[in-house]
């Protein structure tokens, strides 16, 4: 009997070092897509100010038929928005973000693959960025500091990574939620209606899938114009943050 038990002891602690293992692992991993909070370095996810004004920001891409679908609504209400584009995507479509920066609208750095960016060495999140940095200054973009994270998740590398770049990290506070909305109104009313004075919206309209996401920037276009808010890039609305 004492030998039994003398055996169960180790076999308890370690059945509790796993579950703590789990435990901790499942925490760091919900910390990561936190839209608001980092653990190292600063995270933009919407700015403090009075002003009824919002930035509309578009993820992934460029494709054709996102850009497409984007660019004439925008030009037809001269909104000028935020595109954080994929380097790989761009390498394969450049002309797409020349058209962009052409229309007056604001590029951003998304990474090259779109990978998970959690838990990789620092040589890999330095590539990720600077391969990506070298086609927005091709496409015309002067000098690029807006990195939006692939998922939004990012632990301790990346945002070192990106603050070493001479990047800031801009994630949202009003996310569309791909595929939850069965209609474009329906998914445009629920991004209006959570919008607030400061607000950073994420709209994904570039896949052959968005179709509901593409449907619905007109809606969210006019309905924003409609409750009184001002449309403007991050780069703007940066600018309107209240001293600390």
């Amino acid at each position: 009997m004492p030998r039994r038990a003398a055996l169960r002891k180790p076999l308890r602690i370690a059945i509790l070092a796993i579950l703590l293992l789990l435990a901790t692992a499942l925490a760091l991993w919900r910390i990561s897509k936190l839209p608001c909070w980092q653990m190292v370095g600063a995270v933009t996810c919407r700015v403090e100010t009075d002003e009824k004004i919002v930035a509309l920001s578009f993820d992934d891409g460029p494709t054709p038929e996102g850009v497409d679908a984007v660019i004439d609504e925008l030009a037809r209400r001269r909104v000028h928005a935020t595109f954080f584009l994929i380097g790989s995507k761009m390498e394969r479509y450049p002309e797409q973000a020349k058209r962009l920066v052409a229309a007056g609208h604001e590029l951003g750095n998304h990474s090259w693959s779109h990978g998970h960016m959690v838990g990789r060495s620092q040589a890999h999140y330095r590539a990720e960025i600077a391969r990506t940095d070298a086609l927005l200054r091709a496409a015309g973009v002067a000098r690029p500091v807006l990195f939006r994270p692939p998922y939004g998740r990012r632990l301790f590398g990346l945002p070192l990574a990106v603050e070493q770049q001479g990047y800031r990290s801009i994630t949202w506070d009003v996310a569309d939620d791909v595929g939850r909305h069965p209609t474009p109104a329906a998914y445009a009313r629920d991004i209006v209606a959570r919008a607030r004075p400061g607000s950073i919206i994420l709209v994904h309209p570039m896949y052959r899938g968005n179709r509901v996401e593409r449907a619905a920037v007109p809606l969210i276009l006019d309905g924003l114009a409609a409750k009184g808010y001002r449309i403007v890039t991050v780069g703007e609305l940066l600018k309107r943050e209240k001293p600390e």
